[in-house]
């Protein structure tokens, strides 16, 4: 059976993100170029450029394609429980684990605001960190909930960079979040 155009545009432009993110999550956007992707999923550059505007293009499709991963694997850890807070101290604690992964931390917390900025970072997250939170936080709370979700994301972000440095400090911020989401559930 014969693939349409849109099914292999599809798979070339799937395989080209599979393989940067690879390249990327190991080496880092600045030591991988559009060569390197191009050679590693077997097509020419040219191909390359015909399905993303650019190396920061192709990262960008990276970036949101790693935050999908992420937010996939805090709502299966979170999914567990029927308690509402449980099920966000799940997912926080599944989002510092995920920290400790080394594409993780090269792609969503290193290059990710170095390459495309704070302000699209945040807008990517919008869609799917901050929105599986605040979707926990209504459940959990209800109301407003818009500052304590930012809170808690800013909060996560800054832990996840620490992570990023010094991997022994998980059990220490995990206290400290703890800490802070007993405060949160028993306002």
């Amino acid at each position: 059976m014969r693939r349409t155009q849109a099914e292999r545009t599809e798979a070339t432009t799937s395989g080209l993100v599979e393989t940067a993110a690879g390249l990327f999550g190991r080496d880092g956007y600045a030591a991988t170029s559009i060569d390197d992707v191009a050679r590693a999923a077997g097509v020419t550059k040219g191909a390359v450029y015909h399905h993303f505007d650019g190396k920061i293009g192709l990262f960008r499709a990276v970036f949101v394609r790693e935050e999908q991963r992420l937010v996939e694997r805090l709502a299966a850890a979170a999914g567990g429980t029927a308690d509402p807070w449980r099920a966000i101290r799940a997912g926080c604690a599944a989002f510092l684990d995920a920290c400790l992964d080394p594409a993780v931390r090269q792609i969503i917390l290193l290059d990710g605001p170095a390459v495309l900025g704070w302000q699209e970072v945040r807008r990517i997250e919008d869609d799917y960190l901050v929105a599986l939170l605040r979707r926990g936080l209504e459940r959990a709370s209800g109301g407003n909930i818009e500052a304590r979700t930012h809170l808690l994301v800013g909060a996560l972000c800054e832990a996840g960079l620490l992570l990023a440095r010094d991997p022994a400090a998980k059990a220490e911020l995990r206290r400290e979040l703890d800490l802070l989401l007993t405060a949160y559930s028993t306002r």
